[in-house]
């Protein structure tokens, strides 16, 4: 399937459509760097295993995981773990416009939330859902309880019903505000914090590559960086990268220090 075709197939809502097409080949470029924390890794790789031994599960009856929920602070590579699934199953990943899906009148919402799952039904795909806490929010203690109780019943179902070669895959920085209900229908869970100090040394490896530097590089941004997320390092290894070039000069520890500055990352207290 074309991206184009894929696109003009979607479905729409306001006007736009419900998601964004990501053909398998956009979705190889988005992990060309990418760290996983071992715990992590293990859990996709055994995931993935396991969507190639299907025929071996239902034998036993063992049902086959297809839902998986994401969940911890911006920036940890929460998308990118999205990406490298949609890139290893080699299937594109529909990243849901949550601007389209809700609606002000939430009986739209909940239409909505069932429009996109039954997309990804027709067409095997990663459904990806960040910022999932939006629609999956917990019924109690809620301002609008009887029309938010509508939209999660709507999820419950969808996520009841969610079968064939599709996988979801939902992500949130919130996952105390989803709906318990919600949480249980999730056969993997998988958890996200700043990088430690092996992630982090990996990822600026992975960033510098084979650009041309000077001085302890890895150590003195290995240790500014530390409290930084993924998504925080890149910019500021880039901000620097630039600086390098345009004074047509290697990396250097001075460059990390000046744009480290000028990015001011948002750092735990």
């Amino acid at each position: 399937m074309s991206n184009k075709n894929a696109n003009s197939r979607l479905p729409r809502a306001k006007g736009i459509e419900m998601a964004t097409y990501y053909a398998p080949k956009d979705c190889v470029k988005k992990v060309k760097r990418i760290v996983l924390p071992p715990m992590n890794r293990q859990i996709v790789e055994e995931f993935l295993v396991i969507l190639g031994m299907k025929e071996r599960f239902i034998q036993y009856d063992v049902p086959i995981p297809n839902k998986v929920v994401m969940y911890g602070p911006p920036g940890t590579g929460k998308t990118l773990t999205a990406f490298y699934i949609a890139t290893r199953l080699e299937v594109p990943l529909l990243l849901v416009r949550l601007d389209a899906i809700i609606h002000s009148h939430l009986g739209e919402t909940a239409s909505n939330v069932r429009k996109i799952f039954e997309y990804s039904k027709a067409m095997p795909c990663v459904l990806f859902l960040d910022e999932f806490d939006a629609i999956a929010r917990t019924r109690e203690n809620n301002d609008e309880v009887k029309e938010m109780a509508r939209v999660v019943n709507t999820l419950l179902q969808c996520l009841d019903e969610f079968e064939g070669e599709s996988i979801l895959i939902a992500a949130t920085n919130l996952q105390e505000e989803l709906d318990n209900a919600i949480w249980r229908r999730f056969d993997t869970k998988m958890t996200y914090s700043l990088p430690d100090e092996d992630s982090r040394n990996e990822y600026i490896k992975l960033l510098i590559g084979d650009f041309e530097q000077k001085g302890d590089i890895l150590n003195t941004t290995s240790e500014l960086l530390e409290e930084c997320s993924f998504a925080d390092i890149e910019q500021i290894i880039l901000k620097a990268k630039r600086k390098a070039i345009i004074e047509d000069s290697p990396l250097c520890p001075t460059h990390i220090d000046i744009a480290f500055k000028e990015y001011m990352p948002r750092l735990r207290e």
